[in-house]
């Protein structure tokens, strides 16, 4: 993520929390007040967000002054202190929710990474992402299951072609899809990874006589279904698991032989950790 990109979410956030203004601040808070707070951490687990909450108190007011004490990614337990700020009461109370908002869910998702990615360890597969996340906060929620120890799946629908169930479908099945996809990359001179989703092993074979397909992705594949189909396409493209995977089976698909695991639930059911913005 840019420092360009993350400002402007930073900057359309604050917008749609403060409107017209903070009433509530304005109405009891002289302007002229100023104060502190510092950030606790009320839960075990990954701290992630602390880049991007420096910059949301650098743009709510450049003249707070703010001290971090934790760095993306350690490990934090409760009573941990993540940083504090000093200055504006008006700016601080500004920038406190979003504050929170971003630090919550971010640690939320590099906890539950860092959990999954635990579990594979000693085996070939990586845990990576999906596209199930809130929509506006993409950028904030890879970047925090990179924190996490996890990978970044695409990023979106313009940076990999990946043909599912419904594209296979509309288009009239694998081989005419795939044909379709690789004819359309040549005429527009782009070059991008093609993933194919296979439902079944019929459908890996097909996808492997299609030829030029990068990674196939193995949807609900149940385990002894994984086991086989890792055997029939060896080398000829890179694999990954996808759908119903969770923390009770997910070394079990690992010790499959798979490159990629492929795990919704970490941007889209989610905890946030707790953590409090307090005056001290």
């Amino acid at each position: 993520m840019s420092d360009t990109e993350l400002r402007a979410l930073i900057r359309h956030a604050l917008d749609e929390d403060t409107g017209e203004g903070d009433h509530s601040s304005l109405a009891c808070i002289p302007a002229s007040a100023r104060g502190r707070a510092r950030l606790l951490i009320k839960e075990s687990g990954i701290i992630a967000g602390v880049r991007v909450v420096r910059e949301v108190f650098r743009i709510a007011d450049p003249s707070l002054n703010v001290q971090t004490f934790l760095q993306d990614g350690e490990r934090i337990n409760f009573g941990d202190i993540a940083l504090t700020a000093e200055g504006s009461l008006h700016s601080l109370l500004r920038a406190e929710r979003l504050v929170l908002n971003i630090m919550q869910r971010m640690s939320g998702i590099a906890t539950a990474t860092a959990l999954y990615v635990e579990k594979v360890k000693g085996t070939s597969a990586r845990i990576t992402d999906t596209r199930k996340t809130t929509p506006g906060m993409r950028l904030l929620e890879k970047e925090a299951v990179r924190i996490g120890g996890g990978i970044n799946h695409r990023m979106g629908l313009y940076d990999m072609i990946i043909l599912k169930d419904n594209h296979i479908d509309y288009a009239g099945g694998i081989t005419t899809a795939v044909a379709r996809t690789k004819e359309y990359l040549r005429k527009n001179g782009l070059s991008m990874k093609i993933e194919v989703e296979a439902r079944n092993i019929k459908d890996v074979n097909e996808i492997i006589a299609a030829t030029g397909v990068d990674r196939i992705m193995l949807d609900n594949f149940t385990i002894p279904m994984t086991v086989e189909a890792v055997r029939i396409i060896g080398k000829a493209t890179e694999t990954e698991s996808s759908g119903g995977i969770t923390l009770d089976n997910v070394r079990e698909y690992a010790m499959c032989g798979v490159d990629f695991i492929s795990v919704g639930a970490l941007t889209h059911h989610i905890k946030s950790l707790d953590m409090s913005l307090k005056a001290y």
